[in-house]
């Protein structure tokens, strides 16, 4: 199990997500972003638009993506 913030993934808090791949981690991160927004907190939707500016860019958003992964990897279990 490894694990990562909100911030580590882009976002604007210190919640941790603990998974065992790096899909599981990005889709609990992609549920909290919802829920975030829903709450219209101010913190996470200007983390949203700094990310909405990457996937303006061609490839940016997927290079940013791969950059998250290899952190993820990196990771030993149990952080």
């Amino acid at each position: 199990m490894k694990t990562m913030t909100c911030t580590q993934l882009g976002g604007a808090c210190e919640l941790a997500f603990q998974a065992d791949t790096f899909e599981e981690i990005a889709e609990m991160s992609r549920r909290h972003g919802m829920e975030m927004f829903k709450k219209q907190d101010e913190a996470h939707l200007k983390a949203m638009n700094k990310m909405q500016s990457l996937a303006k860019v061609p490839g940016e958003m997927e290079r940013w993506f791969e950059s998250k992964r290899a952190e993820f990897d990196a990771l030993s279990q149990g952080n």
